[in-house]
């Protein structure tokens, strides 16, 4: 199967969040399993084309918009330690600018940018002479593929028999935009900008709504967020939408790459273990961190630890954080190791908690791998108060490493934490319903009662480590509903 990838991010050449890692997982486990996929993404100022190998091509680009043509060039490389192709999408205008989405607030030109570069995805395939069976486009982003899909490249012989499978990360993201601009930049005009039609949503262009209307099949990236999202409450005024086209949406699960995760030969640890030397691997490891962060070896040790490794927004519950950590920490009840950058409200707050726990509070504010790795690999606990949750990466890792997850019971951590059960022994973590301080809490001690209690202690880690929740098998859930997908434009596709 011949698989077109349109993204805004694939890791590691350029990453802002999740989507980035999942786009790299699927598109080198198809390659694995056999199919030929070729990633497009912006050339976005950033990118190192020594470091990462690309090279430009001859390739020019005419990639209409409004009543105009504009021009691009493709670069061509590799996406690291594979055989995938990524085609950079070069235009200045567009993309040589700080970050992806922009910095630190999204730019006023993200319509004209991301439409620019939705259509260009067509006009790379023809350059490229490659026909796709399946473009899989991601976030609203590239939401207009499937649209142009439908119409503009309709009866074009390179596309007449490809479907499109649209994909939700984040359905808070929308790419809502004036529909004067929108609408020229995107060729559909005004005539086609209507109340109820599948551009118009609350008298604006909403690209997300534009990539579910349009698109043959459409997933998101749980099972249980693909519910919720039908819900008012989760659903961030799409609900309705959503559960129009809910026969063609489909909640497949996030997966991890364990050759990339994996504490028996992580080199970012400071000591590889497995199940078989867990008890002594993790708590190395755990001496060796808060050394690294210099809390003197004449403090308590064996006081619990809880890692975070997030994004400090209001979506991932950091509001929760704010109202007790302090009082915790104060408490002596806990060390926390955080690793984020986001709000400066958040940031300033984590800096003065840093202040006044110097050997309690160990904060690093801004991005590191290693750091992620060693936060992840070395905690005893990982906290995830999120609000909303559409999947989540960072307890797939932890459970990987035997760090127990307390985790707010929405989104996709109703698929991959179990609350433990002290009687059965069975169970990887531990969760709290209602979205306040108070319950967050109570799960913290519920997770503490049995903190270096055996056998329990020894057995939720245990069963953390067994979980398995391997980006290939989403890699074959997506094959899937690609087969669905083209099983419903009329063809019939064998995917073994």
């Amino acid at each position: 199967m011949n698989i077109l990838v349109a993204t805004a991010e694939i890791s590691p050449i350029a990453k802002a969040g999740g989507l980035a890692d999942i786009v790299r997982y699927l598109s080198l486990y198809w390659e694995k399993l056999g199919h030929k996929s070729i990633v497009v993404l912006p050339k976005y100022q950033f990118i190192d084309c020594n470091y990462w190998g690309f090279k430009p091509t001859d390739l020019i680009l005419y990639v209409p918009i409004s009543h105009w043509v504009e021009f691009a060039r493709l670069w061509e490389g590799k996406l690291p330690d594979t055989n995938v192709s990524i085609y950079l999408v070069e235009n200045n205008d567009y993309f040589s600018r700080l970050g992806i989405y922009g910095e630190p607030e999204e730019y006023h030109d993200n319509d004209r940018r991301f439409i620019f570069f939705s259509r260009s995805i067509f006009e790379t395939a023809k350059a490229l002479k490659f026909k796709p069976d399946i473009i899989h486009s991601h976030d609203y982003h590239t939401a207009f593929t499937m649209a142009f899909l439908k119409s503009q490249y309709r009866y074009d012989p390179l596309f007449s028999s490809t479907a499109g499978v649209y994909t939700i990360h984040n359905l808070a993201y929308q790419g809502i935009f004036d529909p004067t601009r929108a609408m020229e930049f995107s060729t559909f005009g005004m005539k086609e900008f209507y109340p109820g039609s599948w551009f118009e949503h609350n008298g604006l262009v909403n690209s997300m709504k534009v990539g579910i209307m349009f698109a043959d099949k459409i997933t998101t990236v749980s099972p249980n967020y693909a519910d919720e999202i039908r819900n008012p409450y989760f659903g961030e005024g799409l609900s309705n939408v959503l559960s129009l086209r809910g026969a063609d949406l489909i909640g497949i699960l996030n997966g991890v790459n364990y050759d990339e995760w994996n504490p028996e030969n992580d080199q970012n640890l400071f000591f590889n273990f497995s199940i078989k030397n867990l008890i002594e691997g993790k708590k190395n490891n755990k001496i060796e961190f808060l050394r690294s962060f210099g809390v003197p070896p004449d403090e308590n040790y064996e006081l619990p630890l809880i890692g975070s490794v997030t994004r400090l927004t209001e979506q991932k519950g950091i509001d929760l954080l704010l109202y007790c950590l302090e009082t915790h920490l104060e408490n002596n009840w806990f060390r926390f190791a955080l690793l984020g950058s986001g709000e400066r409200k958040y940031e300033d707050y984590f800096h003065y908690l840093q202040w006044k726990f110097p050997t309690k509070a160990l904060v690093h504010l801004g991005y590191s791998n290693t750091l992620a790795h060693r936060i992840i690999g070395c905690s005893d606990f990982l906290i995830l108060p999120s609000r909303f949750e559409p999947c989540g990466l960072t307890q797939m890792y932890a459970l990987r490493y035997a760090t127990i997850p307390i985790a707010r019971y929405t989104g996709g951590f109703v698929n991959t934490v179990e609350e433990y059960n002290p009687i059965t022994m069975e169970g990887t973590g531990f969760t709290f319903y209602q979205y306040n301080a108070h319950d967050m809490s109570y799960a913290i001690s519920r997770a503490f009662q049995i903190y270096n209690q055996e056998p329990h202690w020894t057995q939720i880690r245990k069963n953390a480590m067994l979980k398995n929740f391997s980006a290939e098998n989403s890699a074959k859930e997506y094959l899937k509903v690609f087969q669905w997908a083209l099983e419903k434009i009329g063809r019939k596709v064998d995917i073994e």
